[in-house]
């Protein structure tokens, strides 16, 4: 009888997806501020959905770190608090929307319908 080998590596599509929502490769300009720091850092998503992005960095945050976001969407700001969520040494971090800021959600989503239109 065929087993599979319990060392052996998953392959990607035996790997489920976790995202509830879609990712869309899209650069929008972010500016993130660790909580308790006023110092900015402007950046650009390389994706982005209605849950979280990605940002490159060279020397990431640490997982676990919260912070505040403003991201530019069609010339209109969105803030939101955020969470890093995963750490790439060299190239990046995923951030998790945690809270919108007044009509964030609103705007975030009508950008994101857009895209798929």
């Amino acid at each position: 009888m065929n087993t599979p080998d319990a060392d052996a590596p998953l392959s990607a599509a035996a790997v489920p997806d976790r995202r509830l929502y879609p990712r869309y490769t899209v650069n929008v300009q972010i500016e993130i501020h660790r909580d308790g720091s006023d110092v900015p850092m402007r950046l650009e998503t390389t994706d982005l959905s209605h849950e979280g992005c990605y940002i490159q960095l060279m020397l990431p945050l640490s997982v676990g770190i919260r912070l505040h976001a403003t991201l530019w969407l069609n010339g209109s700001a969105m803030k939101v608090r955020g969470l890093v969520v995963t750490r790439h040494p060299q190239f990046g971090n995923g951030i998790m929307f945690l809270d919108f800021e007044g009509q964030g959600e609103v705007l975030l989503n009508r950008y994101l319908d857009a895209i798929v239109v």
